[in-house]
């Protein structure tokens, strides 16, 4: 099984609004204890009435409040470890675009990557380095044409 079939596989059905509402509150208290100090304990409390308490070092508390954060407003999630390698084909699915796109990206040097055998790899830190410079010249791309509008008359 494909790592992005696992992931399709564990990603959870829909929050309830209760769950939202939830998932709101937990971030706020958070980061509110992040605001007042440099570490902060969460006490859990189970279904057998048990309530350990867990230290946990900002920073990890900090991404616990995102990941909440995000969570609460429905945007999707994917953790993934920064130095995964991922093949032509995942490349293509993260990007949203074709796999001989992704090729030809590479074989004009676009795209970084290595060979493993007969099969490229590509970095995830290069794929997303990437992806930011495609969303950086496609935002250049519409100024442009927004200009040319505006110096035809063109007024949408």
């Amino acid at each position: 099984m494909r790592t992005l079939e696992k992931l399709r596989e564990v990603v959870p059905p829909p929050m309830t609004g209760q769950e939202v509402e939830m998932a709101k509150v937990a971030q706020r208290c958070i980061m509110e204890a992040l605001d007042y100090s440099r570490a902060a304990e969460i006490t859990l409390t189970t279904d057998r009435g048990e309530h350990p308490t867990v230290a946990l070092p900002p920073q990890a508390l900090k991404f616990i409040g995102q990941l909440l954060g995000a969570m609460s407003e429905g945007r999707p999630i994917v953790l993934m470890p920064a130095n995964r390698e991922m093949t032509t084909v995942e490349a293509a699915h993260f990007l949203n675009v074709s796999r001989p796109f992704v090729i030809k990206e590479i074989q004009e040097g676009r795209l970084p990557h290595r060979m493993v055998g007969t099969h490229r790899r590509v970095a995830f830190e290069d794929l997303l380095a990437y992806a930011q410079k495609m969303r950086e010249n496609q935002k250049k791309a519409l100024d442009n044409m927004a200009d040319n509008a505006r110096e035809l008359g063109l007024d949408y």
